[in-house]
């Protein structure tokens, strides 16, 4: 099979020694051929008697040297007909060869797949690296068409004291500033004794939709749903193809019309636990349409959930890990380490991150910078980065105490989606940055331990990031650091002796 298309504009220009080539065979066969033919033609038409055209092997070869000549310059008006058409499978699951060297195969196969986006764009994909990554792991897990890896600084702050034990937090970010201030945040704490952190509630939702021939209908199945007496046994049927770990904890459903939406929460130990609070609610609902035929499930997830999108759901109810950390500030420390005071602290996030936040109608928004803390953890220890939308949701809180010596700080987050088992977590670094926290793969002592000590991590490490970046605001030295390490050209040794 062959395909069709134009050529690109941005492509390169064939070369002008096989274009003079056509072009000179493409007039030389035109001319000949009109030469004789004309002779020919003339003659059969005046013979008195029938005279075959006779053609000779040599006017068949120019014949077809006058086709292929054509062809060449159709290709050379923005028209390529020679080119093999991918198959729809080759198209839409392009197929690693199963070898047992799995890097060979890649850089085999990304041979391939980086020269067509070149010739179709014109543009290359040279220095995205192939090499130094083990994909039989990715592939094993859940990766796919991949062609190489993006690489992505890791910076290390700390210590982190935190609830008596100390942590070092690695941090994936190309963000100047971040780490270097984080880090700062994080000497406050520690030297005015650290930080404290609860996890107040754990449980990762999944909200179907389904549709009812009446409104009425639905109320009826929402009744069902929240009725005491039906809950042991729809928590019974959600864990009947699932692991230990897994334990429906609530039911909470609304209606809109003759749709019902209808949120399950359960604990789903040191994984973040979508995919097995999905497969738990196709069992539940698969029970309910033997109780009500006339329900038809719309989707699995309905937007109630509600999952890598803003929702008042989330920092309302919660989901994932809901924490609250916080710290004390001693006055010498604010003074010596953040250089700012705390009046002047207090009278910041109040007009920031408070009302600033409210005139701006924020969701879930009430920090300086959250989700910036958020990605750099989530991108180091292998979480999902699409959810950092709402387990970045956080209100930040400041209080002057002891006679308005020393200060209060603390970040309450109800919605950090976070695992230490399963997806990227498997990957050798994002391994290796779990290990440095302690907090790789299952804890077999307490179950689901593990993810709830990585999102406390999560918000004292948010606590310590938006300690410092206040302070750097309060004394206006924002955009000097800013300027200083992002912008320059000194080596970082000369940077942190200056």
């Amino acid at each position: 099979m062959y395909l069709v298309r134009w050529r690109s504009a941005s492509e390169p220009p064939l070369n002008n020694l096989v274009n003079a080539f056509f072009l000179m065979l493409f007039f030389f066969a035109a001319y000949f051929l009109l030469c004789c033919w004309r002779v020919n033609i003339h003659d059969y038409e005046t013979a008195t008697m029938p005279v075959p055209l006779s053609i000779s092997l040599f006017e068949i070869i120019v014949f077809f040297s006058l086709l292929a000549s054509l062809v060449y310059f159709i290709g050379f008006f923005s028209i390529y007909f020679i080119l093999p058409r991918k198959s729809k499978v080759d198209a839409e699951e392009p197929v690693v060869p199963a070898t047992s060297d799995y890097v060979e195969s890649v850089v085999a196969v990304t041979d391939i797949w980086k020269t067509e986006p070149e010739q179709t764009t014109g543009r290359s994909v040279e220095g995205l690296p192939v090499e130094g990554f083990d994909y039989e792991a990715a592939f094993r897990q859940y990766r796919e068409m991949a062609v190489g890896y993006v690489q992505m600084p890791v910076g290390v702050v700390g210590p982190l004291l935190l609830d008596g034990k100390e942590y070092y937090v690695p941090m994936a970010t190309t963000e100047g500033c971040l780490v270097a201030s984080t880090n700062r945040g994080c000497k406050a704490v520690y030297q005015s004794g650290g930080a404290y952190s609860r996890v107040f509630k754990d449980g990762m939702t999944r909200a179907p939709v389904a549709r009812f021939g009446s409104a009425k209908r639905a109320a009826e199945v929402k009744f069902f749903l929240e009725d005491p007496g039906n809950f042991d046994t729809i928590a019974g049927i959600f864990t009947r193809s699932s692991s230990g770990i897994v334990r429906l904890q609530s039911i909470k459903s609304t209606i809109a019309g003759k749709n019902l939406y209808m949120r399950f929460s359960c604990s789903t130990g040191d994984a973040m636990g979508m995919d097995i609070v999905s497969k738990g609610v196709q069992n539940v609902l698969a029970h309910l349409h033997a109780h009500f035929p006339d329900m038809d499930v719309i989707s699995i997830s309905g937007n109630y959930c509600s999952d890598k999108k803003p929702a008042a759901v989330n920092w309302v109810e919660g989901r994932g890990k809901s924490v609250v950390s916080e710290a004390t500030i001693k006055e010498e420390v604010v003074k010596n380490v953040l250089k700012t005071s705390v009046e002047a602290l207090v009278e910041l996030n109040t007009l920031k991150n408070l009302v600033g936040s409210a005139m701006a109608g924020a969701l879930g928004g009430y920090n300086a910078h959250s989700s910036n803390i958020v990605s750099a953890i989530f991108i180091a220890t292998g979480q999902d980065p699409a959810q950092n939308v709402e387990s970045s949701n956080c209100i930040t809180m400041l209080e002057a105490i002891n006679h308005g010596k020393d200060l209060h700080i603390s970040v309450t987050m109800p919605s950090i989606e976070v695992g230490t088992v399963g997806g990227g977590t498997q990957l050798a670094s994002q391994a290796a940055c779990l290990n440095l926290l302690g907090v790789k793969g299952t804890n077999k002592e307490k179950e689901g331990e593990n993810s709830r000590v990585l999102a406390t991590i999560v918000a004292a490490s948010v606590l310590a990031g938006e300690l410092s970046l206040l302070s750097a605001i309060a004394a206006g030295q924002l955009v000097t650091s800013h300027l200083k390490y992002n912008r320059s050209t000194k080596h970082i040794s000369q940077l942190t002796s200056a």
